[in-house]
């Protein structure tokens, strides 16, 4: 009974440090840039896009396409960064668990 009543100790400190993670996630941010950084988006540690910002000298008219690409990029490298943070920052929580990569 006693190794029951531990475990669920245990259990209930790792569900409190989880949460504890997750808000702190959110309060960080990483940035990816594009095209030499003129185009840059923030994400934060619950991959939600926080801004995008976007140099004059990259906006040509007659070249939309290529702003758009700048973007898309700009943003999915945020979003990687984003989840490379969660990866690490929830990694450091589940290392002595000796549980499968990916599953929490």
């Amino acid at each position: 009974m006693a190794g029951n009543a531990n475990m669920m100790r245990q259990l209930q400190e790792m569900q409190a440090k989880m949460a504890r993670i997750q808000d702190e996630l959110g309060q960080k941010e990483v940035v990816g840039t594009a095209g030499g950084g003129v185009v840059t988006a923030v994400a934060n540690g619950h991959q939600q896009i926080l801004s995008v910002e976007i140099n004059p000298d990259a906006v040509d008219p007659k070249d939309v396409e290529l702003l758009q690409d700048l973007v898309l990029a700009a943003v999915n490298e945020a979003l990687d960064r984003s989840r490379e943070l969660a990866a690490s920052e929830l990694g450091q929580l589940t290392a002595g668990l000796g549980l499968p990569p990916g599953l929490i």
